[in-house]
């Protein structure tokens, strides 16, 4: 086979083998396929797409590009949960130990931020001492004694992936549908789990801005899981707004403490819930999704949770204090408030800006090495639908410095006021499972 006869091949739309995916993702990584040649192949699959069954090929060939994580000396089925990203999307750290406290395994391998999305590993670090690097023993080990660990990613699960994802990234190749659900299913199904929950997003705030984009990414996801043998679900969960009112690493980790607690945002809590429903179906704890529903709620109201959540914590060298004194988590010394001009209803919040301003405040990374202050972030104060007056405040911007005026007024942009309320929009969109 020759490299660019499988470019020529993509790019006039053709579908390319089994045996050809393989021997190029293989060439690539034994260094003799070079950057420009993968780059030209990303660029065609980007404007000709790829079939279910190419996708699944892709993620397979960067599955055995590198190690697999061996669970099966835990016992029972294995769950894990992924999200495409949003905007104070904390949802990974209350629903891990809520699951686990039900009697799930959760082996979660997460992720750091990049741009105007967080990342959940960078939130677990502003607990002090939390390790998020754990040896595959360890992290077999934590979850067969505590029921759950959130760790990142070991170096050697998938590595095609992560090359072909720094070419994506400087070449405009990002939201190609195809190479984000195999990058994505190439390291869950690495990881050994048994079943998947995905959560994608959609919105202005999310990689997938239309219904549509999301919807296809969705079944992809599933497609490939199915063809994996991984049993798995998405649902499409809407990103027109941030989540809760907290975006910033140590605010999100004492919001979800919160939530752990039974109180915090409604949102936050119900898509919580719902995923673990979600979660406690695929590991066959209950065939009835109402039912699941309900011992999720009951083990929040309980406290189980929680004390899951101290449990987990505790495992990975963090100072579990922070569950009763969420106060001794990382503060900023400035808190400044941003406040509406005019007066009338929310009828718009712009999620990314708002992502994109604690970015800049040093919440978040534009490049991946970019070291994190861990105590800023933006609290709001108004979400879609609720009244404002002139004067009132719209976000408190807590920041270690004195902040921009630029930024400020990106703020405050970022809150769209009309005159009417608008009308409520669901925040789980739509479920999508495997075809038959």
């Amino acid at each position: 086979m020759r490299m660019v006869d499988l470019i020529t091949k993509k790019r006039d739309g053709k579908t390319l083998t089994k045996e050809e995916i393989t021997w190029l993702i293989g060439q690539y990584v034994a260094g003799e396929v070079p950057d420009y040649q993968m780059s030209a192949f990303l660029m065609a699959t980007y404007f000709q797409g790829m079939t279910d069954e190419e996708q699944s090929q892709l993620a397979f060939a960067m599955l055995d590009s590198g190690d697999r994580l061996d669970l099966s000396s835990i016992p029972g089925i294995k769950v894990d949960k992924h999200s495409t990203g949003g905007v104070g999307d904390k949802i990974s750290i209350p629903l891990t130990p809520l699951v686990a406290a039900l009697g799930v395994s959760v082996p979660m391998i997460s992720g750091r931020g990049l741009g105007h999305t967080g990342g959940t590993l960078d939130k677990l670090e502003s607990i002090h001492g939390f390790k998020v690097d754990l040896t595959e023993n360890q992290f077999i080990d934590q979850v067969q004694d505590v029921g759950a660990a959130i760790v990142s990613a070991s170096g050697d699960l998938a590595p095609a992936d992560r090359r072909i994802y720094a070419l994506r990234d400087v070449t405009g190749t990002v939201e190609s549908i195809p190479l984000i659900a195999s990058s994505i299913m190439s390291k869950k199904i690495a990881s050994g789990t048994n079943a998947l929950v995905f959560d994608v997003k959609v919105g202005e705030g999310a990689f997938m801005k239309t219904r549509a984009q999301a919807e296809k990414l969705a079944k992809a996801l599933v497609a490939i899981a199915k063809a994996a043998g991984v049993a798995s679900v998405a649902l499409l969960t809407a990103m027109d707004q941030p989540l809760g009112v907290t975006i910033g690493n140590s605010l999100e980790i004492a919001e979800s403490v919160a939530i752990m607690r039974n109180q915090g945002p409604a949102d936050v809590r119900q898509l919580t819930i719902a995923l673990a429903a979600q979660m406690l179906v695929l590991a066959g704890k209950t065939d009835s999704l109402e039912v699941a529903t309900n011992l999720a709620e009951d083990a929040l109201r309980d406290g189980r949770a929680l004390r899951k959540f101290k449990q987990l914590i505790t495992a990975q060298g963090g100072d579990a204090s922070i569950v009763d004194q969420p106060q001794t988590l990382p503060q900023a010394k400035l808190k400044v408030p941003v406040k509406a001009t005019t007066s009338g209803y929310i009828t718009g919040i712009d999620a990314e800006a708002l992502g994109t301003a604690v970015m800049q405040l040093g919440g978040g990374r534009a490049k991946q090495d970019d070291v994190l202050d861990l105590a800023v972030g933006l609290v709001l104060h108004k979400k879609v639908g609720t009244p404002v007056h002139e004067g009132d405040t719209l976000a408190m911007v807590h920041a270690d410095s004195e902040p921009q005026e630029a930024l400020l007024d990106a703020v405050r942009q970022a809150f769209v006021i009309g005159e009417a309320a608008p009308e409520k929009t669901p925040l789980i969109l739509q479920v999508v499972r495997p075809e038959a």
